[in-house]
């Protein structure tokens, strides 16, 4: 167990009456978009005071498909019978933030044809996320500032303004979230989904979490072990990581991530930045300080590209290797005085729309991390302390990763959650996905959640990007499948490549 972190006790298995109203809603399923249909249903504001008013929560689902001629799937196992459904799985994309229902949009009918057979797919949206009373914080125009802001100050004014755009973040979801703000903890999303749980009809719960869908559905198991169904924990979090620790080691996997990319970028003739790997890394170095030292212009009217949404641009390109050859090409254009590639990298990050709209993405996942954990700093001075060790794990990233944490300093609500191992004992088998160069959730955390876990099984992808089920590798598909559909798991430490 690592230092401070302490378990996570599992809740009372029987329902609280004072909560039997909601576990005994019948929500009305109706049409809705892409053929799939949507319901919502009530969650108490706060589970300790349930009197003190509901969150209405969203829920989609696209229904089980039963092969049709020709579009069979055999089952991985004689034990898997086609025609006998398993209920519901939930899918969680992550973030926090992530809307699970665009999730399910996009990806339902990318699924295993055998799973899709054989459950109905759900996307809940958490409470705060989405059509799940989202919060919101700023206007569009607002968020391209505050984005825009300079994440690596080498003076007092630099420091200034970043405090000021942090607090301006922060007065803006306290007041258009009020209340809400303070019960959009992880642990209170997690008792959600058994409220969900319930209202599908299921005994035990099933998920697919990527990501932050990760620490989503260990918590769940940690509340909820004996309603543990078939839980795929893919890109995992590690939940016994402070705030400092967890940012820093995040840096490390970008940087990770980072030497992946200039190792295959030297090789490549449309490489713009060197013929070696440590001359493409000191040709970013060296791009960035010039973007930091002067804005580079955009086709995008009104808007330039400033350090910041170009080191974002990069990192975005880290969560998928498929994105290389893009990154390649913006990094060229910005050699030559054109930021716009980087620019629109940098707003998929955030998820930026043509019309200068911003989803409530970036909203809800600071809301979120703030309450899940105690600021990791308590000012500026904190952080120019940290920032020597950031920047050894992370030499292109840590600096400015470093600066990003500060948000949660100014925060108007203390965080709820501190840092805990989650044990869920007597739970059944829990599969945990590692890849070992994941950018965004270093492998290392895989293997802490896997080996708190008491029944968790470790799968290791050996790849690149975020996340491995689905993307990659058959290996990994093949064993994912097979424990959805007979309850399988892989055996402890099996590793995949492509």
């Amino acid at each position: 167990m690592r230092p401070g972190a302490t378990p996570l006790e599992p809740l009372p298995a029987a329902v609280p009456a004072a909560l039997a109203p909601y576990y005994a809603q019948r929500p009305v399923w109706q049409p809705c978009d892409s053929g799939f249909e949507c319901t919502t249903f009530r969650v108490p504001l706060d589970y300790d005071h349930p009197g003190d008013g509901d969150l209405t929560l969203a829920a989609a689902r696209a229904a089980a498909e039963p092969p049709g001629p020709g579009n069979a799937s055999p089952a991985p196992s004689a034990t898997a019978s086609q025609d006998t459904r398993l209920g519901s799985l939930l899918l969680n994309p992550g973030g926090p933030g992530g809307s699970a229902i665009e999730y399910l949009e996009a990806a339902a009918r990318t699924y295993d044809r055998g799973v899709r057979a054989r459950y109905d797919l759900v996307g809940l949206d958490p409470r705060g996320v989405g059509r799940s009373t989202p919060v919101s914080c700023l206007s569009g125009d607002r968020m391209d500032a505050y984005t825009a802001v300079g994440l690596t100050p080498g003076d007092q004014q630099g420091i200034d303004a970043l405090i000021t755009a942090d607090k301006e973040f922060a007065e803006g979801c306290r007041k258009q979230a009020g209340a809400a703000l303070g019960h959009l903890s992880t642990v209170e999303a997690a008792r959600d989904m058994d409220v969900l749980r319930a209202l599908l009809g299921d005994e035990k719960l099933n998920l697919v979490g990527k990501s932050y869908g990760t620490f989503l559905g260990a918590t769940y198991a940690g509340l909820f072990p004996s309603r543990v169904g078939r839980l795929v924990l893919d890109g995992a979090m590690d939940p016994a990581l402070d705030s400092v620790t967890g940012n820093r080691t995040q840096a490390g996997g970008f940087e990770t991530a980072w030497t992946a990319f200039a190792q295959d970028c030297a090789k490549r003739e449309d490489c713009p930045l060197g013929r070696t790997e440590q001359q493409v890394g000191e040709q970013l170095t060296a791009l960035l300080g010039g973007v930091r030292t002067a804005s580079l212009p955009t086709t995008e009217a009104g808007r330039r590209l400033t350090e910041s949404l170009a080191t974002t641009g990069v990192i975005q390109a880290m969560y998928a290797d498929f994105l290389w050859p893009k990154l390649r090409a913006a990094l060229t254009d910005a050699a030559a005085g054109d930021g716009t590639g980087l620019l629109k990298l940098s707003d998929d990050y955030y998820g930026r729309e043509p019309d200068g709209s911003y989803p409530n993405l970036m909203f809800a996942n600071t809301a979120v991390n703030c309450l899940d954990l105690p600021a990791p700093f308590h000012g500026p001075e904190d952080v120019q302390r940290a920032v020597p060790e950031f920047e050894r794990v992370s030499p292109h990233f840590g600096r400015d990763m470093a600066w990003m944490a500060l948000t949660c300093t100014y925060w108007p609500v203390r965080a709820t959650g501190a840092a805990h191992t989650i044990r869920a004992a007597g739970a059944a088998p829990i599969v945990v996905i590692g890849t070992t160069r994941d950018p965004a959730t270093p492998y290392a955390w895989a293997r802490s959640l896997a080996g708190q876990l008491e029944s968790g099984r470790l799968l290791t992808f050996d790849g690149d990007g975020h996340t491995a089920y689905g993307r990659h590798s058959t290996c990994v598909d093949g064993a994912v499948n097979r424990f959805l559909l007979t309850g399988e798991a892989p055996e402890q430490g099996k590793r995949c490549e492509r």
